[in-house]
């Protein structure tokens, strides 16, 4: 595929590094020569120094012929005019990173495909989705709900009171199990693991389930005595926390420390009616902490630009007697130090954007991509189309990749567990997990 990338910040710059493994052909346009070079020394792709709103540019770039144009420059008036002058030049598909969430409305949906927009991407609403899933199930460290609910898949830090460890799984997973474990992340590496693969103590287990199994699953690994979270302490200010706190269930009170006076006004007045309270002061202040109430604490979450001071932050938070905590890390070379130090759910915003583009490349119907944050896997859902390859055969036959393992499937809205002998159906929605980066060789299975 030929792919452009506007906007060599972050997420662009991790998207391109993604995208060059694959060897898609990469082409990553900045106004930022210093910030071209630097990703040109690690990554094979063509730059290109010009405004992504330069129709000499977005021609020079090839996007008369590009597959895919994908706009994510911090400025959200650049990306939406360089998707819609990249769609009238001929670029098939485009995405634009915004920053303004009524622009998300489903009632808005057919007018940016009209005028050359076919998706947009809001890193921190994602992300602030994600946080909240998070301290509503306190007991897991990733929660992640698959056509409307109907199967749910559950990432689990394992402790000593798991009843499931050192049972090899083709003992302990029977044709009949109410779950699939489909992914296992044991120190750095991540298992799709077969009959002979054992649970271990401190792995993460990715569990594949339906909903009226989840009771069982929390007591098998010895998650019961964890209790529900109502009070959530936020650490920082930034819209990633405040779409998280405008959007927390009801039954939650919300606390927001913010060191910025200014800030502090500013969500006030954002979060108007909103029963949440805002702080000015120093979250990494313990005695802060302790007199704005952390002892009575069930979550806590920090969400500063800082990734250190995030990962610092929930430690102390953890010393104080928060069990549930979540912590934004946008540094990836940090994620595997804060999954050692047993941080909790960990947020990054760079494979949450990716994840969501990720899936428009992909030539088969793919509902959703969730790209593991702690784990080098994905999760995908494949909508299975008539005469795909899927239905020719029972799964165990298909011949699927080293690497990939099928979760479960929805058929007529309900959730099923997959086995060797099930046989997929055309209007299926099966859920694949694979090892990074495999996604792509899969569409030929399911077009």
């Amino acid at each position: 595929m030929k792919i452009i990338i506007a906007g060599a910040g972050a997420v662009g710059t991790h998207l391109a590094q993604l995208l060059a493994k694959e060897n898609q052909d990469i082409t990553l346009m900045d106004e930022s020569e210093d910030k071209l070079s630097q990703v040109a020394d690690h990554v094979d792709l063509m730059t290109l120094n010009t405004k992504p709103t330069s129709i000499r540019g977005l021609k020079d770039a090839g996007a008369a012929h590009a597959d895919l144009f994908i706009a994510v420059t911090p400025d959200e008036m650049k990306n939406i005019t360089s998707c819609m002058l990249a769609h009238s030049l001929g670029a098939k598909k485009t995405v634009a990173r915004i920053d303004n969430a009524e622009y998300l409305n489903a009632e808005y949906k057919d007018f940016f495909r009209n005028i050359g927009i076919d998706s947009l991407i809001f890193p921190e609403i994602l992300a602030a989705k994600d946080i909240i899933e998070g301290i509503k199930h306190s007991w897991v460290r990733q929660w992640w709900e698959v056509h409307n609910g109907a199967l749910v898949m559950l990432g689990i830090k394992l402790r000593e009171t798991a009843e499931i460890l050192n049972i090899p799984l083709k003992t302990l997973c029977g044709p009949d199990t109410s779950y699939h474990i489909v992914a296992i992340k044991r120190d750095e590496t991540t298992i799709i693991p077969n009959g002979e693969t054992s649970l271990q103590l401190n792995d993460i287990a990715y569990f594949m389930t339906t909903k009226k199994y989840i009771p069982y699953i929390r007591k098998i690994v010895g998650k019961e005595h964890y209790e529900d979270v109502k009070n959530v302490m936020i650490m920082g200010g930034g819209r990633t926390a405040m779409h998280t706190a405008l959007n927390v269930p009801g039954y939650m009170e919300v606390k927001i420390i913010e060191s910025d006076p200014l800030r502090c006004d500013e969500l006030n007045e954002a979060l108007g009616d909103k029963d949440v309270m805002v702080i000015h002061g120093d979250a990494r202040d313990s005695s802060l902490l302790m007199s704005e109430g952390i002892q009575h604490t069930q979550a806590f979450v920090a969400l500063t630009g800082q990734s250190e001071s995030n990962i610092l932050a929930c430690l102390t938070a953890k010393r104080m007697g928060v069990r549930k905590t979540v912590a934004l890390v946008d540094n990836l070379d940090y994620v595997s130090m804060a999954e050692k130090l047993d941080i909790g759910t960990i947020i990054n915003k760079k494979t949450i954007a990716a994840s969501h583009i990720y899936q428009m490349m992909l030539n088969a119907d793919v509902s959703n991509v969730k790209c593991l944050t702690v784990a080098d896997a994905d999760v995908a859902e494949f909508e299975v189309k008539p005469g795909a390859r899927v239905t020719k055969k029972p799964v165990k036959d298909l011949g699927l990749p080293p690497g990939v393992a099928i979760g479960g499937l929805v058929r007529k809205g309900e959730g099923m567990h997959v086995n060797g002998m099930t046989q997929i159906q055309e209007g299926d929605s099966v859920v694949v997990f694979c090892q990074n980066l495999f996604i792509k060789k899969l569409d030929k299975y399911f077009v």
